[in-house]
């Protein structure tokens, strides 16, 4: 085993500059990572939202859901599946008014 000494002053500023290096890295790894996100194909997003694949489609086509494709293979985010879910279950909460229907 071999023995190196330093002066305190050296070690010191090396502490220093390692102590800096170490935020700077913290620092790049926080703005450059990003957060892992869900994806979900149709068949896990129809039972979910209870549509046929053909509503998936239409949905699709016109916009209100936005997708990936890789290959042949369709993928949706979590949070646009939930976005769905929560605008149904807010219309869903409004009164609905009953209108009576008598036949003549």
């Amino acid at each position: 085993m071999e023995v190196v000494t330093i002066e305190k002053r050296t070690f010191l500023y090396v502490c220093e500059r390692f102590t800096e290096f170490a935020k700077r890295i913290e620092s790049l790894y926080s703005t450059h990572t990003q957060k892992v996100e869900n994806w979900l194909d149709s068949q896990e997003v129809c039972p979910l939202l209870g549509f046929s694949k053909r509503t998936l489609q239409y949905y699709r086509s016109s916009g209100r859901l936005a997708y990936s494709q890789i290959g042949s293979k369709i993928y949706y985010k979590s949070a646009d599946i939930e976005k769905i879910i929560s605008n149904c279950e807010i219309k869903n909460q409004s009164p609905k008014q009953i209108t009576s229907y008598e036949k003549n």
